[in-house]
């Protein structure tokens, strides 16, 4: 049995305190279940809580930002929730947030540079999380540069 309806996956610094809480506040509004990570209790493993709040979802909601790929969390997310939709179904639906989905797809821009930087000390994950960028990028989502 599921527990939540959707997960999100989103860069906090790029996003928390304007989409994101805009995106809950709707969600919540129309009685739908989401997690966040800010929902995660003190003193809680942070990583075995979110991988188990992405299995118990229903639907993930990735939003990809400027950001998002210098984030090695989201990164390990994303390959979770990639995981998630080939072994349980797991419905996902990216928004690209003044993004260029083409960038996401072929890390270019700061995906780029974001992964450049993180592959010295990440060198086994990084072609994991080219390829879930690539795979996650493939998915028709939203554009919030075409929609509003």
């Amino acid at each position: 049995m599921k527990k939540h309806d959707v997960f999100v996956s989103f860069r906090g610094e790029d996003t928390r305190s304007s989409f994101i809480s805009h995106l809950y506040k709707a969600l919540k509004d129309n009685s739908i279940g989401a997690y966040i990570d800010c929902l995660l209790d003190r003193g809680e493993d942070v990583w075995p809580a979110l991988a188990k709040a992405i299995q118990d979802s229903h639907v993930s909601i990735v939003v990809f930002s400027e950001s998002y790929a210098s984030s090695k969390w989201c990164l390990q997310e994303l390959v979770k929730i990639l995981e998630c939709r080939k072994q349980l179904g797991l419905v996902v639906i990216p928004v690209f947030y003044n993004v260029d989905p083409s960038d996401i797809r072929n890390q270019k821009g700061s995906y780029e540079k974001a992964l450049e930087e993180l592959l010295e000390s990440n060198k086994e994950k990084v072609p994991k999380w080219k390829a879930a960028l690539t795979e996650a990028a493939n998915i028709s989502g939203w554009d919030s540069r075409t929609h509003r």
